[in-house]
């Protein structure tokens, strides 16, 4: 009988559709598909009959069906070549495959597993043996099913999740832009003297900032600061810390100060620094806490005045090209109530320049177990002595990428060059 033919004869028989567990019997003998399927009736399934594997397979395409119980030895299509097209089939769920055999050489029942089949019976079958084997049947197609509404819960999760990461990336993104708004220039020629910035976070956003800001026509302000931790939290304080140090007026930043004749002068870094520890211990509530470097410089004569608060410490690099560390150290800023900060003063030469490093570079891994270190940087600076500005922190980049074997820096960098050329002759 042709397919078309077997489509419409199949509708015209079909009982009307069950709910749950509809099972088909496939066999070429009338009496064999009449006894399973009483059986089967009696236990409250939905039955299909068909007395082919062609017309078996008619049905599949058109019902939904949980389980089939099928000869092995029929004419045309076998029990063996169904069930290898049944598992061709586009399915929602899976369908349970018992094989009916009169077959107990071991080889044949594995070539039955081997194309699909789940189970076996041996004929004539028993009632209470097809029961135990349906029973078995409809345990396993229970926990496909709900093993398949579980991962259709975990997909729509993971879709919803992925949509979520999608937007926080895109705000991260902007988020990015905006703290990199933070630092506008990235390098300024104050006549004698130049000061230039490296701003790298190691991820999206970061918790380093760097910057300079004018105070009068002799001295300028630069500043170094790494909020702990990494991510959100750390880069909206170094926002908010931005907004105490980046003004050019004594109301706008907490650096600037009125001298008594009105002009605008350096107020002590190391009081800075205790106004700052007292506004992050009593009107911030946060577990934050950074390290800084705030200092000012005056261009005619080289005089550096800093203070330094647990920030890793400043190098100065001689005409030579030799490099050396100093300063005092210090506690961190928003950790101890009524901590002492104290100012460092330096003089540098005509043609020196000093280094303001985050520990970032310092911590710098080398691609295993090991890291930079102090001595390391003396070396890398000391390789680049020629180099200024940008083209000096792109070559740093440069080595520091080597020296971590092209992997991605797992902490913020950044740092400040602040070059002298000498002396001002106005």
């Amino acid at each position: 009988m042709a397919i078309a033919q077997q489509k419409q004869a199949y509708l015209k028989v079909v009982p009307e559709r069950g709910v749950v567990n509809n099972v088909l019997v496939v066999d070429d003998s009338r009496a064999q598909r009449r006894i399973l399927s009483s059986y089967l009736g009696r236990w409250g399934y939905t039955v299909f009959e068909a007395e082919s594997g062609n017309t078996a397979l008619v049905i599949c395409e058109m019902e939904k069906i949980d389980l089939i119980v099928s000869d092995w030895m029929m004419p045309g299509l076998s029990g063996l070549d169904f069930c290898r097209i049944f598992r061709t089939l586009e399915r929602d769920d899976y369908g349970y495959f018992i094989l009916l055999t009169s077959k107990s050489d071991k080889a044949e029942v594995a070539e039955g597993l081997d194309v699909g089949a789940d189970d076996f019976l041996t004929k004539p079958v028993a009632g209470d043996e097809l029961l135990a084997r349906i029973r078995a049947g409809e345990r396993i197609l229970k926990m496909q099913r709900e093993l398949s509404a579980k991962n259709e819960l975990v997909t729509s999760t993971l879709q919803e999740i992925s949509a979520l990461y999608d937007s926080l990336d895109r705000d991260l993104v902007e988020a990015r832009k905006l703290q990199q708004s933070l630092v506008k220039d990235r390098f300024k020629d104050f006549g004698t003297a130049q000061v230039s910035l490296l701003l790298r976070p190691s991820g999206h956003v970061g918790g380093d900032l760097v910057g300079f800001f004018p105070i009068n026509d002799n001295q300028f302000g630069v500043f170094s600061i790494d909020v702990s931790g990494h991510g959100v939290a750390s880069a909206l304080m170094t926002a908010r810390l931005a907004a105490y140090l980046t003004g050019s007026t004594s109301d706008q930043n907490l650096a600037i100060t009125q001298s008594d004749d009105g002009t605008h002068i350096a107020r002590s870094p190391a009081d800075v620094a205790k106004t700052l520890n007292t506004l992050m211990l009593k009107e911030m509530e946060t577990d934050l806490y950074f390290t800084m470097i705030l200092g000012h410089f005056d261009r005619t004569n080289g005089k550096f005045v800093m203070t330094q608060c647990g920030h890793p410490h400043p190098a100065i690099q001689h005409i030579d090209g030799t490099v050396e560390y100093f300063g005092g150290g210090g506690l961190p800023i928003g950790l101890i109530p009524d901590a002492i900060f104290d100012d460092f003063e330096i003089q540098i030469s005509e043609g020196e320049r000093i280094i303001l490093l985050s520990d970032g570079v310092t911590e710098c891994p080398d691609g295993a177990d090991g890291m930079l270190g102090e001595d390391g940087l003396i070396t890398l600076v000391e390789n680049i002595a020629d180099l200024t500005g940008s083209a000096f922190f792109d070559t740093m980049l440069w080595d520091l990428n080597n020296f971590n074997n092209d992997k991605d820096f797992p902490d913020d960098i950044s740092a400040i060059l602040l070059e002298y050329t000498g002396p001002s002759t106005e």
